[in-house]
């Protein structure tokens, strides 16, 4: 088993993806877990939902919440997916690297990045134990270069300070290269 990270940009579609692969995996006899961190409640506590409309219930984790607990609770779970993956703390990541090594394959989707272009906690464990990486690639809703950084906006204006976790979807953020974000507001 393995310990993957799909990661891309807002609006790339990787909690589609996930959600997709929940289905086909389902579909085929697994049994899947859906986890989400709690700090993402843009559709209320428990439900995971992408752009394009396609969504379902998961399991929620807490900033303490043990995923190896969360999941003992469950019935012969042998596939974990996890959404915005980049809000879990290293401790649980670490834990999801445990059950992939109990045998347990862990999908995680997320962000890599914040505004300012920072690995989240998340994300920057998952690179360091992580199996494999791969990008969900999205062009740059300026240029149409390959997007890179979670832009967030505060009306017409980039922002370039403040907290690193600020949810918000397109209301607040956009997608853009490295080129579009630096020369910003200009």
């Amino acid at each position: 088993m393995k310990l993957y990270f799909y990661y891309g940009v807002m609006g790339s579609s990787k909690t589609a993806n996930a959600l997709m692969k929940k289905f086909n995996f389902e579909e085929h006899g697994r049994k899947v877990a859906l986890i989400k961190p709690s700090v993402d409640n843009r559709y209320g506590e428990k439900l995971v939902k992408s752009r394009i409309g396609l969504q379902c219930e998961a399991l929620i984790a807490y900033k303490d919440t043990s995923i190896i607990e969360l999941i003992s609770k469950e019935d012969n779970i042998d596939t974990i997916i996890v959404d915005e993956a980049q809000f879990l703390t290293t401790k649980q990541v670490d834990e999801l690297r445990e059950l992939v090594n109990d045998g347990i394959m862990v999908m995680c989707y997320g962000l890599k990045t914040d505004y300012m272009g920072k690995l989240f906690e998340g994300s920057k464990r998952l690179i360091e134990v992580c199996d494999t990486i791969r990008e969900i690639q999205s062009m740059c809703s300026e240029c149409g270069r390959k997007a890179i950084i979670n832009a967030r906006y505060n009306g017409e204006n980039i922002v370039y300070n403040g907290n690193q976790i600020d949810i918000g979807g397109n209301d607040k953020y956009k997608a853009l290269c490295y080129q579009c974000w630096s020369k910003g507001n200009k």
